[in-house]
């Protein structure tokens, strides 16, 4: 265990550093700087401004500087917003999009995986063929006409909900479950066919053979083998959903981290971008290692190492 722990901890770095070079380096391949505006700026205010932030330095040399303070924690200055570091943008937006993002993998948790169950269990029934119909709906809807669709009518026709923002409980409701309906029908569509799978195995037949009450043989053998590609799924869904929605904080006008990573790629503001991708970089890859985890828990029988 301890020897595939440090791998995959030896191939996170390797991961992130590639990630920051190929991100730096298609940024600065881009003409134009983060201080190109449609009205021209006068050159010698561009050219102190350059030197301000080393933006007249080679692109290496501007990388080496860049990873030094990464390093540190220090992901430097934001060049669209004065005054203000990227730490400081990333502190302040992420908490917005984590609380819709955690929210909406509440929902597609406890919603989704006993939708998907339930279908499988009652296969080519009234019930199954409405879920499935339901499930494909939301694959197929983009999120941002199921978000416009929640602000024309549950916020404009109703009021029931606030249009933008979330300044109180009811604001959550039109984020959520825009930014939930693919996960969630994904989710669906998925425990139903892998809970098949399972169902149609030998062990569950010899399982029922022995006279081992059906809820057991659903719960300790069909549901937690069932859950394996799930987990592998939920991992990454979590992680993209937790660090913000570019699509969903625009439409419904959420300070969030998607929003701060738009107005940086508008503004090209390098630091902001090479910022926000590391930070989700490093929270995608560890919710992968933590899905590796959780396979032990569902399966005692998966190891790692050489405990396989």
């Amino acid at each position: 265990m301890r020897s595939y722990f440090l791998k995959r901890v030896v191939s996170m770095f390797i991961t992130i550093l590639l990630i920051t070079a190929l991100t730096f380096t298609m940024m600065h391949s881009i003409p134009g700087g983060p201080f190109t505006r449609e009205k021209a700026v006068p050159d010698e205010i561009l050219r102190r401004l350059n030197e301000k932030y080393n933006l007249d330095q080679p692109v290496f040399i501007q990388y080496l500087d860049y990873m030094k303070g990464l390093l540190t924690f220090d992901l430097g200055p934001s060049y669209s917003k004065i005054g203000t570091s990227v730490n400081d943008l990333i502190v302040g937006g992420f908490p917005a999009s984590a609380k819709i993002g955690l929210l909406a993998s509440i929902l597609i948790i406890i919603v989704g995986i006993p939708i998907g169950v339930i279908s499988a269990l009652k296969q080519n029934k009234p019930i199954d063929y409405v879920v499935m119909f339901m499930a494909t709906l939301g694959i197929t809807v983009p999120s941002f006409v199921v978000a416009t669709l929640i602000i024309y009518f549950f916020a404009g026709k109703l009021g029931w909900i606030p249009s933008f923002g979330i300044t109180n409980p009811l604001g959550y409701i039109g984020p959520v479950i825009a930014l939930s309906g693919y996960s969630l029908s994904f989710i669906s569509r998925l425990t139903r066919s892998s809970m098949l799978e399972v169902l149609r195995q030998d062990y569950i037949r010899t399982a029922r053979a022995n006279g081992i009450r059906e809820w057991s043989v659903l719960g300790k053998h069909a549901i937690k083998n069932a859950l394996i590609p799930v987990v592998t799924y939920l991992g990454p869904m979590i992680a993209a959903i937790l660090t913000g929605s570019f699509v969903i904080e625009k439409i419904f006008a959420i300070p969030g981290l998607g929003k701060y990573y738009v107005d940086s790629v508008n503004n090209r503001d390098y630091t902001t971008i090479m910022g926000v991708t590391v930070f989700y970089a490093v929270f995608y890859i560890v919710m992968v290692l933590l899905v590796d985890l959780a396979y032990t828990i569902i399966d005692p029988r998966i190891k790692f190492g050489s405990e396989k």
